[in-house]
């Protein structure tokens, strides 16, 4: 899919009509062709650049067309962007420009007013490099305004770039750190990610002892969250939870301004305590973050539904509420259309978990099904780890379903793709649990023999000492329950005491 139609396709039907409109303002011959253009892009683009290159014998003439048209739909969305954005940012965008237009016509008095109003809305917000602006804007016209003191504005200034320096390094830094997490996701690279922290932020200058906006606060946690899915190991990170918490608590005064960011760091904490087995906690939070979500006409509520569901239906599945986890998980699948496809890919892999839980192949099968790309393809879009999970949830299907000659299909695949990454990785468990794996797909009648038994328990024991992370629990429960031969979602309620035993303590 080309720029053009990914545009239109974002546009609904509201902005598609006011951008005909537009362009029939625009147009000021009548053979211009752009509208019938724009409306060719609803169904098929090639056809009308046949039709385009028949009648008009010039592939120039066709794409000349398409770059007007793409530029006139650049400045369209640009421009009504612009006059539909009620946030507080742009109405300050909007004081600084015309406190300036002001100034040069020598209206002083109404441009300071404007340019007043203007701070005070960017230090509610915490908006330093709006501030920046302002402060530039007030010294450069200072000599107008005699009343105020230049050095109590210069004062002022300095204060905020420092405010602005810092906000900047911490952008390099969370871009540096973005940038590599892609890279580890996507291409497999093996990176010592906790070097490379460590190293950014020295770069950097980066210190967490500054004071925190909910945008800093944001990037730390997405990064912590991020280090801490690499190691399978959620406590790591409970240091920037409790330095969040204390920090949201503070601020909630601010929290409605800075609502996209307020939601993501309740959801970062959700995902956090649900991570480490204190799943009525994480509902705590997942209580606040959908009251966020519905606040300025729930204007995120697209954005995060989805997110918001996958834990919801998680953590009623390991508080014993199996039946409500499906229901909730079904629901928003079916609901959610236009949804990130990452988010609707983790809440359908999570489905298929919650099926095989429940001994309920058929419909696992079912969902399982709608993943119909590569491997390949799955790396690149939602990472290489994902991959691996999903894999390794398949080879557990096709087990669970006796389709042994599959299984087997599949976890060759596996090994030959994943093995050397998983060992580079130093996830030698992964590749060990495979192995036992393998061996009851091709020989079932193991399990009652002793020592498979005493393999598998001694693996489940050292593999409950390494990093503590639920879905690695998931997967040895599915081995547990068959060599205890109980079921899968009984052996894996019975697991979480011994597994998450500090949750369990309380």
């Amino acid at each position: 899919m080309n720029a053009l139609q990914e545009i239109a396709n974002m546009m609904n039907e509201t902005e598609k009509k006011a951008f005909i409109q537009y362009l029939s303002k625009k147009n000021k011959r009548k053979d211009t062709g752009n509208i019938a253009f724009f409306s060719s892009l609803k169904t098929d683009d090639i056809k009308y650049k046949k039709y385009t290159l028949k009648s008009k014998q010039s592939t120039d003439a066709y794409h000349a067309l398409r770059k007007r048209l793409y530029d006139s739909l650049i400045n369209f969305m640009a421009s009504r962007s612009f006059e539909n954005d009620t946030s507080q940012e742009n109405a300050v965008l909007r004081l600084i420009v015309v406190s300036r237009l002001f100034f040069e016509h020598k209206l002083t008095k109404t441009a300071f007013k404007c340019l007043a109003k203007a701070e005070e809305i960017a230090l509610s917000i915490e908006h330093f490099s709006l501030l920046n602006q302002i402060y530039h804007t007030q010294i450069q016209f200072a000599h107008f305004n005699l009343s105020e003191p230049i050095e109590k504005i210069i004062e002022k200034f300095k204060a905020n770039k420092k405010q602005l320096e810092y906000e900047e390094q911490l952008n390099l830094g969370y871009a540096v750190l973005r940038r590599e997490l892609a890279a580890i996701y996507h291409e497999g690279r093996i990176t010592d990610f906790q070097s490379l922290i460590k190293n950014t932020i020295e770069t950097h200058g980066i210190s967490l002892k500054q004071g925190l906006t909910f945008k800093s606060l944001y990037q730390i946690l997405f990064i912590a969250n991020e280090y801490a899915s690499l190691k399978n190991d959620f406590s790591l990170i409970q240091p920037f939870v409790i330095k969040s918490y204390r920090f949201i608590s503070k601020k909630t005064d601010l929290a409605d301004k800075h609502l996209y960011y307020h939601i993501y760091i309740l959801y970062f904490i959700a995902n956090f305590y649900f991570r480490n087995g204190h799943f009525t906690k994480s509902l705590s939070y997942l209580d606040l973050m959908f009251t966020e979500l519905q606040k300025q006409s729930g204007k995120y509520y697209q954005r995060f539904c989805l997110r918001y569901f996958l834990l919801l239906a998680f953590n009623e599945n390991y508080l014993g509420q199996s039946e409500k986890a499906i229901e909730i998980a079904q629901k928003a699948l079916s609901l959610i259309k236009k949804a990130d496809p990452n988010d609707s890919n983790d809440l359908r892999l999570m489905l298929v978990v919650f099926y095989i839980q429940q001994n309920g192949g058929r419909n696992a099968a079912k969902e399982m099904a709608k993943f119909n790309h590569t491997d390949s393809w799955y790396e690149k879009k939602m990472g290489i780890d994902w991959s691996i999970k999903k894999c390794l949830v398949e080879i557990l299907l096709h087990a669970q379903l006796e389709n042994t000659e599959l299984a087997l299909s599949r976890i060759k695949s596996f090994k030959r793709r994943y093995k050397k990454y998983l060992l580079t990785v130093n996830e030698e468990r992964v590749v060990q649990y495979i192995l036992f794996t393998e061996q009851y797909v091709l020989k079932p009648e193991i399990i009652q023999t002793q020592k498979f038994h005493e393999a598998i328990e001694d693996f489940i024991v050292s593999a409950q000492n390494g990093p503590k992370d639920i879905l690695i629990m998931s997967f040895l429960s599915w081995l547990l329950a068959k060599v205890r031969r109980k079921t899968i979602y009984e052996t894996t309620l019975n697991l979480l005491p011994t597994y998450f035993p500090k949750a369990y303590s309380i």
